[in-house]
């Protein structure tokens, strides 16, 4: 039996969706510019990976692209604090490119892992309630999983700098994630919890 009162205290899916579509874009926004601040170290530094890094930044400003256009039929806005996802990712690419190739990989890894474990939440809450928008998640995860693949193919093996980079930069992403929707993600993320248990 449903309780009504469970339907009273439930966030508008309409809300949810429009969190989701800010967060992403934002996200996308983010790893543009890791991707960009690598590529200016790798010129210099390790040349041969810049084509694979040029080929996943292109994928995630059409990503970006993709979410920006989506927002306006859904009243979405984009997130209010771009420039932190802007000076973040910059940063973060910078300094893991300074790292070496491999510091490379296993940053595109951790985010990606993160980003994946987002997706999986957002596709099971979108699957009947804008079936649109999931076909759209469901496209763009298959790239995002692409360049999950490519890092993990790219790692010899996976020592301490991979037991140490993949917790912080996973955790840095989640902390965008949160602070560029003021914790909308966290309430997000127990909505669709709630949609996957009914």
């Amino acid at each position: 039996m449903i309780n009504p009162l469970n339907k009273l205290n439930a966030p508008d899916p309409a809300v949810t969706i429009r969190r989701i579509l800010k967060v992403n874009h934002a996200g996308e926004f983010g790893a543009i510019r890791i991707y960009g601040a690598q590529i200016l170290v790798a010129r210099r530094l390790f040349p041969d990976i810049v084509p694979a890094l040029q080929e996943m930044r292109e994928d995630e400003i059409e990503h970006c692209t993709l979410f920006h256009d989506a927002m306006p039929a859904r009243s979405a806005k984009p997130c209010r604090v771009m420039s932190l996802w802007s000076l973040g990712g910059y940063v973060l690419g910078f300094l893991t490119a300074l790292g070496g190739r491999t510091m490379v990989w296993i940053c595109t890894e951790a985010v990606e892992s993160t980003v994946h474990r987002h997706l999986e939440d957002q596709l099971a809450f979108l699957l009947t309630k804008d079936p649109s928008l999931h076909a759209l998640i469901a496209s763009i995860q298959e790239q995002e999983l692409a360049h999950l693949r490519k890092a993990e193919d790219n790692q010899r093996r996976r020592g301490l700098r991979h037991a140490l980079l993949m917790p912080i930069v996973g955790g840095l992403t989640e902390s965008m994630i949160w602070l560029s929707t003021w914790g909308d993600s966290s309430r997000m993320r127990a909505e669709m919890a709630r949609v996957k248990k009914t």
